[in-house]
């Protein structure tokens, strides 16, 4: 009956790594955190973090990788593909903002990491892999006559650059993101977008 206790602690320590991690990640970067001060900041000891993780990239790759499957989930799961490309386009952006306002630490991981050069393939082909799921819907609705007749990759890079800068303005407390600014900029963009 020991080993459940055991493996209890196994995964709070495990855990404990990758929450210490994302905030230092976030806060400082892959290359301004430390081994040690993982280690500190999640409670274990430095030797301890390499029972879970062969190293720092192998540790940031799959803080990568968990981080971006759970904002894929969170964006796709029961999302309302038969319904016109507004509603659509009105769940993709309010799931958006959703995410950032309920796991900002992850979303600054991953916007400060996705093109990094330590990335494994995996989590190269994640990021490709989400792109194309917001690139496919532009594409559709293009070939539909509803957005503009424009390359995916220009839209895709209004859409969710107006995003990010959305989400850093509120982390530099310019704006406050409310139902309201959420739902302005969200018409915004949808107008910049559609034929």
């Amino acid at each position: 009956m020991t080993p459940a206790p055991q493996h209890a602690d196994r995964t709070e320590k495990r855990e404990a790594i990758l929450e210490a991690a994302l905030e230092l990640f976030s806060e400082r970067g892959f290359h301004g955190t430390s081994m040690p001060e993982l280690a500190e900041r999640a409670g274990v000891g430095a030797g301890t973090i390499y029972r879970y993780f062969d190293g720092k990239e192998a540790l940031v790759n799959v803080l990568y990788q968990e981080n971006k499957r759970e904002f894929v989930r969170s964006t796709v799961d029961d999302f309302p593909f038969a319904a016109p490309a507004r509603e659509q386009f009105h769940a993709l952006w309010t799931r958006l903002f959703k995410f950032a306002v309920e796991r900002p630490k992850a979303l600054k991981f991953l916007e400060l990491h996705h093109h990094a050069e330590y990335l494994d393939e995996e989590s190269h082909k994640l990021e490709t892999r989400s792109l194309d799921l917001g690139i496919g819907f532009l594409e559709l609705t293009r070939r539909a006559q509803v957005t503009k007749d424009v390359p995916s990759a220009i839209l895709i890079s209004i859409v969710w650059g107006a995003f990010v800068r959305l989400v850093r303005a509120s982390w530099e407390c310019q704006l406050e993101l409310t139902p309201a600014v959420i739902a302005q900029a969200e018409a915004c963009c949808w107008e910049a977008i559609r034929r």
